[in-house]
């Protein structure tokens, strides 16, 4: 399968998809508290979607070639579950972090996204892990801009990762994304700087690293969809779709309670 270039019609419509499910993420906030089962989140992220915004959430039914269908609106995964969490009635933690991935469709387009949330108090190293995770998220999309490859991406989040003591997990990747759910390219988060696909213009894709505070090694559970540390280590994800702009990038998945920038990022669009 081929790179899909979009359109101005095309961005525009994967812009209103990714601010749909950034804005599902704010909505959530509040809701993050101990005592509250991810079933319960789900229910509040798909009525949502459904009622509040008129748009569909992608992972329910979702089912890949090999996968049953997924079960659930969103993606939870607490602990050190890597991703593809399946919501459930087991009540979250005070001290737990919990990563929620919101993949909406508007008009046909997607939109996906994902953050880390802190469960009540958190120890200071799962802060240090989400907050590292996040500015090595970043540093993969300072590097989007015409004439890059992708692997100066990967490279720069592998360097920053490792750099300060953390695993990157190489077995899931971002992925372009439009009409489509997973499109191409595969957007590693490790590599080696000047290699894979050059970028251009009208390209979109998700930058999502999954960052383990132990050993990168991961195994699948039984339910055919959650993914966790092998060594039972934390592990944290964030995810933002990007758009290759002209001059460099823009990242379609912003809205009003996004996380501050980490201070060696300057812009959001450039």
């Amino acid at each position: 399968m081929s790179i899909q270039i979009k359109d101005e019609d095309g961005i525009r419509g994967m812009r209103v998809a990714c601010r749909l499910a950034a804005e599902v993420l704010d909505y959530l906030e509040p809701y993050i508290q101990p005592g509250i089962t991810t079933n319960e989140i789900d229910k509040l992220a798909h009525d949502y979607m459904v009622d509040v915004q008129q748009c569909i959430p992608a992972p329910l039914n979702y089912a890949p070639n090999g996968y049953k269908p997924y079960p659930k609106s969103i993606c939870t995964s607490i602990n050190h579950q890597v991703c593809h969490g399946i919501p459930n009635d087991k009540p979250l933690k005070k001290g737990d972090i919990l990563n929620i991935d919101i993949t909406t469709i508007k008009d046909g387009w997607h939109g996906d996204t994902s953050r880390m949330f802190s469960v009540g108090e958190t120890s200071i190293a799962a802060r240090r892990l989400c907050q590292m995770t996040f500015e090595a998220m970043w540093h993969g999309i300072v590097k989007v801009k015409p004439g890059a490859r992708l692997g100066d991406i990967g490279h720069a989040i592998q360097r920053f990762a490792e750099g300060n003591g953390f695993s990157v997990v190489r077995e899931f990747c971002g992925h372009g994304i439009g009409l489509g759910f997973h499109e191409e390219p595969q957007v590693l988060h490790y590599g080696k700087p000047g290699t894979l696909e050059e970028l251009v213009p009208g390209m979109i894709f998700t930058i999502e690293p999954m960052i383990n505070a132990g050993r990168r090694d991961i195994k699948e559970l039984g339910d055919g969809w959650t993914i966790v540390t092998r060594d039972h280590s934390l592990s944290a994800q964030w995810e933002h779709t990007v758009l290759v702009t002209p001059t460099g990038y823009e990242v379609l998945t912003l809205s009003a309670g996004s996380p501050t920038l980490p201070s060696f990022v300057t812009t959001t669009a450039c």
